[in-house]
């Protein structure tokens, strides 16, 4: 691209003025680019005219012209103009700052029956109720929760396994109601879990107090017990039978499951998708693994590079969408999250897509040990030894969390408009900063973005999921289109605020 003069470009640049802009040169096809306005709109155009556009050469009363100013990538009237409708979007696509985090995790026990070697949270062994969340911490952690100003508040319990403490899960949700009577917030409540052992008691309760749950299914029986192992070697049993009668109690709508990829999951991605539809689930989240707990230590055995994920990824998507075809509606929740971000002006906030990062902004975690951190993530590098993310204890108010040194580290490396390798990305305005991801990754808070595998994971679902918008037939796009709605892709499974 040739760059002129500043007095040659005013002279020549004649009825249009450029807006600030990134461009990306399509991976499919180089002889065109993908051109990003600052409030996430977005054009795929030829290289020669975005060549054009630059050296001031482009009609102005061209169709493309009128498809520009459209996206806010450039103005044909006076500057103040199109000023208002840009900020307006980019004020809407960051609304997720404007409430605090809705998404608050609550671990009641660290216990869990399972020894899973790419665990990304230490488990402990179901005889250590030293490993339980206390009373007082609870108490302290509700006051808390409400110190937030959100409107609206998501309560995720965790473990381990949560329902080992189930008194726990039901002590907190009863002390966070009856706080809520005054409060008048809008509440919604999650259990993560095996689903495992499941009592009649305790589907009454979830089932009054609507909760949604989400559980771990790996795919079909040999590959989940063989990731998933228990005592008994039984958990793909005992994890359908979970969700049958959680279905029965709670409706089908209330229970969502992920699955953890480890090495041997990348052989078989049309066995895992058809486990989904045979337990008749409508969504599924191909989940990579991530380097904390027992994964970091298993590594060698359980990892893989990014590559051969992506590869994996491509097929369990051909298949996913030939599923769709046959009529069985099927989402594949990250590459909807993805396209909700392409697609629609609107964040859904899911913390790895934020700018600002979602730590403790979009995400609180209470531990059962009363210490406090600014996303799951950071917890689990806690249970390593490495506490550089905590923000506090429940003890605190959380205006000193917020004033901690470990908050000022991720407000300072948190806002990928700002972050070298970033601020000239064509997706910055889609994407996020994620500092816990390149710290625990690569040593560093801001990373280096050229080798870092998050942003080759965020940048290698953009390109593939507008390589699919572009190469779709219509039902095919239709299909796409649908998935970037706002609806179940905010269950329990996705980490949202």
């Amino acid at each position: 691209m040739k760059f002129l003069p500043p007095e040659a470009f005013a002279k020549r640049q004649e009825g249009y003025r450029l807006l600030p802009m990134r461009f990306r040169r399509l991976p499919w096809d180089t002889e065109r680019v993908l051109v990003s306005s600052i409030s996430g709109d977005w054009l795929i155009m030829p290289r020669t005219m975005l060549d054009a556009l630059v050296d001031g050469a482009m009609d102005p009363g061209s169709v493309l012209a009128t498809d520009l100013e459209a996206r806010h990538l450039i103005t044909r009237g006076p500057l103040s103009t199109p000023l208002a409708p840009l900020l307006s979007q980019v004020r809407t696509r960051k609304r997720f700052l404007q409430a605090g985090p809705a998404l608050h995790l609550f671990v009641v026990s660290l216990r869990c029956h399972h020894t899973c070697n790419y665990c990304q949270v230490s488990r402990q062994d179901t005889a250590k109720t030293a490993f339980d969340m206390s009373g007082d911490v609870a108490e302290l952690a509700v006051e808390r929760l409400f110190e937030w100003p959100g409107h609206h508040l998501t309560i995720e319990f965790q473990g381990g396994e949560p329902l080992l403490h189930f008194g726990r899960v039901r002590d907190l949700t009863e002390r966070i109601l009856a706080r809520n009577e005054e409060q008048k917030r809008g509440l919604k409540f999650v259990l993560t879990s095996t689903l495992h052992d499941l009592t009649d008691e305790q589907l009454d309760f979830f089932a009054e107090h609507k909760f949604q749950l989400s559980t771990s299914l790996d795919g079909p029986e040999w590959l989940h017990d063989a990731n998933r192992p228990r005592p008994g070697r039984d958990s793909y049993r005992r994890t359908i039978e979970g969700i049958g009668r959680a279905r029965c109690a709670l409706g089908e709508d209330a229970i969502s499951a992920l699955t953890t990829l480890t090495q041997r999951s990348l052989s078989a991605p049309q066995e895992i998708v058809d486990e989904y539809r045979k337990q008749g689930l409508h969504s599924i989240f191909l989940r990579p693994l991530s380097p904390y707990g027992f994964a970091r230590r298993t590594a060698a055995r359980n990892s893989y590079p990014l590559a051969s994920f992506q590869t994996f990824y491509r097929k369990a998507l051909d298949h996913i969408l030939a599923i769709n075809r046959s009529g069985y509606a099927m989402k594949e929740v990250y590459g909807g999250l993805i396209l909700s971000q392409l697609l629609t002006p609107f964040s859904h906030g899911y913390v790895d897509l934020r700018s600002p990062t979602g730590g403790c902004l979009g995400a609180v975690v209470y531990d059962y040990d009363g210490q406090v951190y600014p996303s799951d993530e950071a917890r689990m590098l806690a249970a390593m030894g490495d506490t550089t993310f905590a923000i506090g204890r429940v003890e605190q108010p959380v205006a000193e969390w917020l004033d901690s040194p470990a908050m000022q580290r991720l407000l300072d490396s948190g806002v990928a408009e700002s972050l070298p390798g970033c601020s000239d990305c064509a997706f910055v305005p889609l994407c996020g900063a994620d500092p816990v991801d390149h710290y625990a990754r690569q040593g560093d808070l801001v990373g280096h973005r050229p080798s870092s595998d998050f942003c080759a994971k965020q940048i290698g679902f953009f390109d593939l999921m507008l390589q699919r918008l572009e190469l779709a037939d219509p039902e095919e796009r239709k299909i796409l289109e649908d998935w970037a709605l706002p609806e179940a892709s905010t269950k329990a499974h996705v980490e949202v605020a």
